[in-house]
């Protein structure tokens, strides 16, 4: 069990974000990656081992992105790492014209006792839009309805070169918005937001996440204002990923929260 969890890149200046998934004995996902070796989809010989390059359920250990904070999670709270578990890191880095090297490493301080909760890293992800050229201030949103209760920790938004706002909402009955976090975007300094205090969701709470872009010559940072943006790994690409922790029993896992209850009416 990791309750404190942190990334530390040696070279900050070319590392965008990292993301360390956790993947358990027996599992299939990239099982014919290379071991303690660099790799990318384009190395892989196979239409599976290529696919789990670029998708994967599997449970999320920790997100880095510059300015975001460790994760330090309350007593009787912890991420779990089964016993045997690999750990595989998903580096994106920014080239800036000199050549340079980086070795990414991870600390985890892992919990003296048993926790009572669990704590699991879900997102709200869109990854189906086209901004237009000159577009400057684009709206893309992504919503999902939690299938349990959950008690709500934290936010990390996720964006490119051309994010310019991003907020998360829960959306009441009725329609009525109520939000939760609403930021200025700044690629360079992407933060990691922790609720003074928890907030507890019901089953059925739908939460939804918005993203604005510039896309127009305004923008200082923009690539190429003439042209028309998907999503992509490259910083010229886009994304739009809302990152968000919950707390839940100790005893379920991520795809077992996503198993909706029976409940009566």
């Amino acid at each position: 069990m990791g309750a404190n969890v942190g990334i530390r890149p040696s070279s900050r200046t070319n590392v965008h974000h990292a993301v360390v998934y956790i993947r358990p004995p027996g599992s299939k996902w990239l099982r014919r990656a290379p071991i303690g070796a660099p790799f990318t989809a384009s190395d892989m010989t196979d239409e599976e081992s290529r696919r789990d390059a670029h998708w994967t359920d599997a449970d999320i250990l920790l997100v880095y992105a510059p300015g975001s904070a460790p994760d330090n999670w309350p007593a009787g709270m912890a991420k779990f790492i089964p016993a045997g578990s690999d750990l595989v890191f998903q580096m994106h880095y920014m080239a800036h014209g000199v050549e340079t090297s980086d070795q990414s490493s991870i600390g985890i301080v892992f919990a003296k006792q048993p926790p009572k909760q669990r704590i699991l890293t879900l997102q709200l992800t869109n990854d189906h839009f086209v901004i237009p050229p000159g577009a400057d201030d684009y709206r893309v949103e992504a919503r999902g309805t939690l299938p349990n209760d959950a008690m709500l920790l934290s936010f990390l938004p996720h964006m490119h070169l051309r994010g310019k706002r991003f907020e998360y909402n829960i959306i009441q009955p009725a329609g009525r918005i109520e939000t939760l976090l609403r930021v200025n975007w700044n690629f360079y300094w992407q933060l990691s937001y922790r609720l003074a205090e928890p907030r507890a969701l019901k089953a059925g709470t739908e939460l939804q996440a918005v993203a604005w872009y510039d896309n127009s010559k305004s923008n200082p940072h923009n690539p190429d204002p003439d042209a028309a943006v998907r999503w992509g790994d490259q910083t010229y690409d886009e994304m739009m990923v809302g990152f968000f922790d919950v707390a839940v029993p100790a005893d379920l896992d991520k795809w077992r929260y996503f198993i909706r209850a029976n409940r009566t009416q």
